[in-house]
């Protein structure tokens, strides 16, 4: 039997998002792209086999929408986070705790699960964030409050900090 996969491509006022989900849950978005075309793109393969509805998105669209606004926006969507590690889970469960407008380190994060020595394993499995604001690893900072990584690039995670009222070096 297939699974049903739905996505969705939404304007905010910084661009383009796209969210892919299952039945399980949110599976993916993207940050802000150029285009509708590429935030489309960037969601990957299983975009050929998902039905395009907003439909299921509608309260997630609103709130993405406010995100980008500069107002507190809170994401506790179920997520269908089947294709990742146990070790992944671990991190993007942590880094969703961190609350709006405030930030953590890779350390912090690494002793939240248990695993104090693995800050620099906890930045490769949040550099695989599929569902981006949703699990706020842009919230994450070195331990002398740097920036760090990003997938998305530094001006991105700057901008994303700067919108929840965060002022990083």
């Amino acid at each position: 039997m297939t699974e049903q996969l739905f996505y969705c491509v939404l304007g905010t006022l910084q661009g383009w998002m796209g969210v892919l989900a299952s039945e399980a849950g949110l599976r993916r978005c993207t940050l802000p792209r150029c285009s509708a075309e590429d935030a489309a793109k960037e969601l990957g393969a299983a975009v050929q086999q998902a039905t395009q509805s907003q439909g299921p998105f509608e309260d997630l669209i609103a709130r993405f929408k406010t995100y980008f606004q500069a107002e507190r926006v809170e994401f506790p969507d179920r997520l269908d986070l089947s294709r990742a590690t146990d070790f992944q889970r671990q991190v993007w469960e942590a880094a969703r705790t961190i609350p709006w407008g405030e930030t953590r380190s890779y350390q912090w994060v690494a002793s939240h699960i248990g695993k104090p020595r693995a800050a620099r394993a906890v930045g490769q499995a949040l550099g695989q964030n599929p569902l981006p604001l949703i699990v706020p690893c842009h919230r994450v900072l070195t331990t002398d409050g740097k920036l760090g990584g990003f997938t998305g690039g530094l001006d991105v995670k700057r901008l994303l900090l700067k919108t929840e009222g965060v002022t990083v070096l």
